[in-house]
Protein backbone atom coordinates (compact mmCIF):
# COMPACT_ATOMS: atom_id res chain seq x y z
CA UNK A 1 0.00 0.00 0.00
CA UNK A 2 1.52 3.37 -0.96
CA UNK A 3 0.90 6.18 1.62
CA UNK A 4 0.67 9.94 1.13
CA UNK A 5 4.30 10.58 3.07
CA UNK A 6 5.49 7.68 1.11
CA UNK A 7 4.60 10.03 -2.35
CA UNK A 8 5.84 13.01 -0.38
CA UNK A 9 8.90 12.29 0.38
CA UNK A 10 9.60 10.65 -3.21
CA UNK A 11 8.33 14.30 -4.73
CA UNK A 12 11.04 15.81 -1.92
CA UNK A 13 14.08 13.44 -3.29
CA UNK A 14 13.14 13.28 -6.95
CA UNK A 15 12.69 17.74 -6.97
CA UNK A 16 16.18 17.58 -5.09
CA UNK A 17 17.71 15.53 -8.17
CA UNK A 18 16.92 17.91 -10.80
CA UNK A 19 19.45 18.24 -13.24
CA UNK A 20 20.75 15.22 -12.22
CA UNK A 21 21.70 12.00 -15.13
CA UNK A 22 19.48 9.33 -13.98
CA UNK A 23 18.90 5.28 -15.95
CA UNK A 24 15.30 4.51 -15.96
CA UNK A 25 13.88 1.04 -16.53
CA UNK A 26 10.37 0.37 -17.35
CA UNK A 27 8.56 -2.10 -19.65
CA UNK A 28 6.96 -0.87 -23.30
CA UNK A 29 4.60 -3.98 -22.92
CA UNK A 30 4.90 -7.58 -24.04
CA UNK A 31 8.16 -8.34 -23.82
CA UNK A 32 9.54 -5.13 -24.38
CA UNK A 33 11.66 -3.60 -21.59
CA UNK A 34 13.63 -0.24 -21.81
CA UNK A 35 16.47 0.74 -20.39
CA UNK A 36 17.96 4.29 -21.02
CA UNK A 37 20.03 7.27 -19.80
CA UNK A 38 17.87 10.98 -19.26
CA UNK A 39 17.73 13.57 -16.94
CA UNK A 40 15.48 15.00 -14.42
CA UNK A 41 13.98 18.04 -15.88
CA UNK A 42 11.31 19.34 -14.06
CA UNK A 43 8.36 18.25 -10.93
CA UNK A 44 4.97 18.88 -10.55
CA UNK A 45 2.50 17.68 -7.84
CA UNK A 46 1.73 14.24 -9.45
CA UNK A 47 4.72 14.08 -11.84
CA UNK A 48 8.05 14.83 -13.50
CA UNK A 49 9.54 15.37 -16.57
CA UNK A 50 12.83 13.39 -17.55
CA UNK A 51 14.64 14.53 -20.85
CA UNK A 52 16.32 11.58 -22.55
CA UNK A 53 19.73 12.45 -24.64
CA UNK A 54 19.86 10.02 -27.14
CA UNK A 55 15.64 10.76 -28.60
CA UNK A 56 15.81 14.49 -27.33
CA UNK A 57 12.66 13.92 -25.72
CA UNK A 58 10.52 14.94 -22.72
CA UNK A 59 8.71 11.90 -21.21
CA UNK A 60 6.62 12.29 -17.62
CA UNK A 61 5.89 9.55 -15.32
CA UNK A 62 4.11 9.05 -12.37
CA UNK A 63 5.48 8.73 -8.62
CA UNK A 64 3.23 5.79 -8.22
CA UNK A 65 4.95 4.43 -11.09
CA UNK A 66 8.31 4.17 -8.94
CA UNK A 67 6.52 3.44 -5.87
CA UNK A 68 4.92 0.29 -7.29
CA UNK A 69 7.70 -0.10 -9.11
CA UNK A 70 6.84 -0.57 -12.64
CA UNK A 71 9.75 2.06 -13.59
CA UNK A 72 13.26 1.65 -11.96
CA UNK A 73 14.80 4.88 -11.65
CA UNK A 74 18.68 5.08 -11.13
CA UNK A 75 20.23 8.17 -9.92
CA UNK A 76 24.38 8.99 -10.40
CA UNK A 77 25.87 9.55 -7.67
CA UNK A 78 29.20 11.02 -8.82
CA UNK A 79 30.49 7.46 -9.03
CA UNK A 80 28.08 5.02 -10.34
CA UNK A 81 24.28 4.60 -10.35
CA UNK A 82 22.16 4.03 -7.00
CA UNK A 83 18.38 2.67 -7.55
CA UNK A 84 16.29 6.05 -6.00
CA UNK A 85 14.43 3.26 -4.29
CA UNK A 86 16.16 -0.04 -2.53
CA UNK A 87 15.15 -3.45 -3.88
CA UNK A 88 12.41 -5.31 -2.25
CA UNK A 89 14.08 -7.52 0.01
CA UNK A 90 13.40 -11.18 -0.32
Amino acid sequence: MIYKNDIDSLKTEINQKIGQKIIVKGSLGRNRPFEEEATIQETYPNIFVVKYEEHDTNVSYRYTDVLTRDLEVSVFDGEGYCPLIPPVQK
